[in-house]
């Protein structure tokens, strides 16, 4: 199952940094990530100060 972002992100795109296949970007009010995309290694969710990366 791929990851995504809760309403717990803050915007620092820590995250989109640390995904390899960059799957993640700048939504509308927070970091989103591409669910087609999404390898599932878990990268962004180690990175995220908010711990605001789940998978689902």
């Amino acid at each position: 199952m791929a990851y995504t972002i809760s309403s717990a992100c803050i915007s620092c795109g820590s995250c989109a940094g640390e995904c390899p296949v960059g799957a993640i970007s700048e939504g509308d009010g927070q970091y989103v990530i591409d669910a087609g995309s999404c390898i599932e290694c878990g990268s962004c969710a180690g990175s995220c100060p908010m711990g605001a990366i789940s998978q689902e």
